[in-house]
């Protein structure tokens, strides 16, 4: 049962059952998969954690509609159509597939056949007592044969090979499904960035008109002779930066944009997307307890764990080098001068052999290669053990993340809304003439900045989200629409 444990999501293949089930009498070490030293529990304040080891099946669920955008969904969808990126690991993922399969061909005989025709012509050299050496005459040639030959696998060096290149097969398909899951996360992230730039530049349009406004009233209480030269400047001034900021916004969308049409496989002047004048993704709801084992799922810590295997299949590969290897071979056929003599039983021929053999001396070469198999073996655990530890870091860091953000998110709307009511009281105390502009343009700036800060919070938040997602592999059980 320990070794059909082996076959998970990067192995569903039933033709590799048997060899599988072979491989307990091959030479070399049956793979263990590596004991980690890890932690039961994040540092986050959670219950119910329990061991993590990467699992047989990813989230069957289109994580990524949990955020209700359809603009969104359909970039996600473009993905596996038209990304280079993916197109190429998906590529490569089928050359190990034919690999594969050619190195199970070496466990069943090779078949070969042989026909041939020839006419020739030989001198008579004048030994037969009658002959005055004249030549015979031309002969026919036909020849027709049947040959097998099989190296038998005694030693399983042939069956620890297709191990290895099995496993080698299910880190090409893990680290397609990594490469996917990256490449999707980042669109996101470059999504949210997209409609942050949005909602700045809505903000700062409704912020252009509002300090127009405000340049009309100055310049009004100017002509009346209510106020300074000096208000007038200031509101100018206000209002001239508040247009240069929102024509900056303008660079970050385009570059947001340019860089969505990239992840989806197309020139930046192939897409568009709508601008809209608000952030309309919603934040998804993190579930209370978020388990160690949800890390299975990730596909890079699948694609160490089947990098080892592979590895450890290897030094078998290695170790069968030591040992004599048995060829058995047959053969048959016919041969004769005229077709029809081809079946009679004197143009038969046939042959059956076995040959065994055995390297004597090689300088000490076999022993250097099961050396570097060895170390190869010990620098895949080390690598998947980093890589698990680098899971554990990336969910700590965004479970950190959301909690102090969702902190930070309520803090900052009531500052907000205290910087709402501070500018209504100083533009009415403005207007009744007991304060100066200058303390206007205090608290309209103080607003704004309050406004901004919100937008480009909200967008942290979503973007650790996702980050979240990423880091467990695929997201939690009930986020997104189930995937047909």
């Amino acid at each position: 049962m320990g070794r059909m444990n082996l076959i998970f999501k990067y192995s569903r293949r039933w033709w590799l059952l048997p060899t599988v089930l072979l491989a307990g009498c091959a030479v070399g070490p049956d793979y263990v998969r590596p004991q980690l030293d890890i932690p039961t529990a994040y540092s986050e304040p959670a219950t119910g954690w329990k061991h993590a080891y990467p699992a047989s099946a990813q989230l069957d669920a289109i994580w990524w509609t949990a955020y209700g955008d359809e603009a969104l969904n359909g970039l996600m969808s473009a993905i596996d159509l038209d990304n280079q990126n993916l197109k190429a690991a998906e590529a490569r993922y089928r050359q190990a597939q034919a690999l594969l399969r050619a190195s199970t061909s070496s466990l069943f005989p090779t078949l070969n056949a042989n026909a041939s025709v020839g006419r020739s012509q030989s001198a008579n050299l004048g030994n037969d007592a009658n002959s005055s050496g004249s030549q015979r005459g031309p002969t026919n040639q036909y020849n027709f044969s049947l040959g097998a030959s099989w190296d038998v696998d005694l030693w399983g060096g042939v069956r620890r090979s297709i191990e290895a290149q099995a496993a080698n097969a299910q880190v090409s398909e893990a680290q397609l499904a990594a490469l996917r899951l990256s490449t999707q996360t980042m669109l996101l992230q470059t999504y949210i960035a997209l409609r942050v730039s949005d909602a700045q530049q809505k903000l700062m349009a409704e912020t252009v008109d509002a300090y127009t406004r405000s340049l009309e009233m100055t310049q009004n209480r100017y002509q009346a002779g209510i106020i300074t030269r000096a208000d007038v400047a200031q509101a100018q001034t206000q209002l001239e930066s508040a247009r240069t900021q929102l024509i900056d916004l303008e660079i970050s969308r385009t570059q947001s944009k340019n860089a969505l049409a990239i992840l989806v496989g197309k020139a930046p002047s192939q897409i568009s997307v709508e601008q809209i004048d608000d952030l309309p993704l919603k934040l998804p709801d993190v579930p209370v307890m978020v388990g160690s084992e949800w890390l299975e799922r990730r596909p890079d810590v699948a694609a160490a764990e089947r990098a080892v295997a592979a590895a450890n299949a290897q030094i078998g590969v290695t170790q069968a080098a030591f040992y004599p290897s048995l060829t058995l071979s047959a053969s048959g056929g016919y041969q004769a001068n005229h077709w029809s003599d081809w079946f009679d039983l004197p143009g038969r021929v046939w042959a059956l052999g076995a040959g065994l053999a055995q390297l004597i001396f090689d300088g000490g070469y076999r022993a250097a290669m099961k050396d570097n198999a060895v170390a190869a073996y010990d620098a895949t655990v080390a690598d998947y053990k980093q890589t698990v530890l680098t899971a554990f870091q990336e969910t700590e860091n965004q479970l950190t993340a959301l909690r102090v953000l969702d902190d930070e998110w309520r803090s900052q709307q009531a500052a907000l809304n205290a910087a709402r009511d501070t500018e209504t009281l100083v533009v009415n105390q403005y207007k009744a003439g007991t304060t100066t502009y200058l303390n206007v343009v205090a608290a309209q700036t103080a607003r704004l900045n309050a406004e901004n800060n919100a937008i480009q919070l909200r967008g942290r938040q979503l973007i650790a989200s996702a980050a979240l997602i990423n880091a467990l592999g695929g997201g939690w059980p009930g986020l997104g629409s189930e995937a047909n």
